[in-house]
């Protein structure tokens, strides 16, 4: 009997297949995200976050007389620090983004951000926030509690070191403007001294923010950092003083009095006392016997008054008065009185004088 022994056939092994090389690769990252999960849970978890500093938005000194509305900026930073695992959703930011609002909220001492106002005491003085130079109602800085929309919204993308995480640092910047107008010009000072305005956004000012891999989401759905920062002005003393030419007109002989009224436009600050002074002329350099000179050198002597017929008004030296009074933020009207006494009528010319007016404050 003969016996066959049959040996198998040999194979042929080529070694893994692509499927198999991915499906092995796949396999490592998941234990190696999963020793990575391990590890970082049996330490202190970091969890993802965002601050946010900003600089004081300072006016500096503020007329309430200006004309001119008064702009200033301030710059604020936010900064962003994650790792490739999040203890929040998305817990594994891959492609790491974050979007973040800047929410500034009302400031202390303002019932509404149209306008926002800045205080000493009782007394207000209205401004407001921006998101950029445009300055108009649109971009009035806000929060998301707010009517109006937020400074602004940042997004932050395609952030580097994807596999150890980092920090990223984006600046923002705030406008202010304090508009010219009346509700400047009744802002008052306390006791003839400047006087500082001021509003503290402590407890006010917040981030807002949201991290995610490819789906941005809104801020508002993530979490919050908030942030302080002051809004300071400080209102200065200030008065303003025009004048009309005080004439006579034509006349003859001086064989009676002659009258002439004018008057002097003033606008101090609110609550603030001033004084007028009228000095000596350049005729007779002297306040209490002023006189109108012409080009030969002839004189004639007059006087000016607060009221008709009143006490000289001058600087307080030689008998005379000063013109006191409180400043309202408006102008006002001073009257000046002038009056040519009974004299011995000089040459025919043309005789002036030039007065200087102070007002002291």
């Amino acid at each position: 009997m003969n016996h066959e022994h049959h040996q198998p056939a040999a194979r042929r092994r080529d070694g893994p297949s692509a499927r198999d090389r991915r499906n092995r690769l796949l396999s490592l990252l998941y234990w190696a995200m999963l020793a990575l999960v391990l590890f970082c849970g049996a330490g202190s978890a970091r969890a993802d976050s965002c601050t946010a500093t900003m600089s004081d938005v300072n006016f500096g000194s503020v007329s309430p007389l200006s004309t001119a509305d008064i702009t200033v900026s301030a710059t604020g930073t936010v900064n962003c620090t994650w790792s490739l695992l999040s203890a929040l959703p998305p817990y594994l930011v891959l492609f790491p983004n974050v979007t973040v609002c800047v929410n500034l909220g009302l400031g202390d001492g303002s019932v509404s951000a149209t306008p926002r106002t800045l205080s000493n005491g009782s007394a207000k003085l209205e401004y407001n926030l921006y998101r950029d130079n445009t300055l108009t109602p649109a971009a009035i800085a806000g929060s998301t509690t707010l009517p109006s929309a937020s400074v602004p919204i940042l997004s932050i993308l395609n952030v580097p070191n994807l596999l150890l995480g980092g920090t990223i640092s984006q600046n923002f910047t705030v406008y202010g403007n304090i508009p010219a107008g009346a509700a400047l010009a009744a802002v008052p000072t306390v006791a003839n001294a400047d006087t500082n305005y001021i509003s503290s956004f402590a407890g006010h000012a917040s981030i807002s923010y949201a991290f995610y891999n490819l789906v941005k989401p809104a801020c508002t759905s993530g979490q919050s950092s908030s942030f302080a920062f002051t809004v300071r002005a400080k209102v200065i003393n200030d008065c303003k003083i025009n004048s009309a030419p005080l004439s006579f007109g034509t006349v003859g002989a001086l064989t009676s009095a002659m009258r002439s009224t004018s008057a002097l436009s003033v606008q101090c600050v609110n609550n603030n006392a001033y004084q007028i002074a009228l000095n000596g002329g350049t005729g007779a350099a002297n306040v209490g016997a002023r006189k109108m000179k012409s080009t030969a050198g002839g004189l004639v002597g007059y006087r000016i008054s607060a009221s008709l017929d009143g006490p000289l008004w001058g600087d307080g030296t030689l008998g005379t008065s000063v013109v006191a009074g409180t400043g309202t933020g408006a102008t006002v009207s001073v009257p000046m009185y002038g009056m040519v006494p009974v004299q011995a009528t000089p040459a025919p010319d043309d005789y002036r004088d030039t007065v200087t007016a102070t007002v002291m404050f």
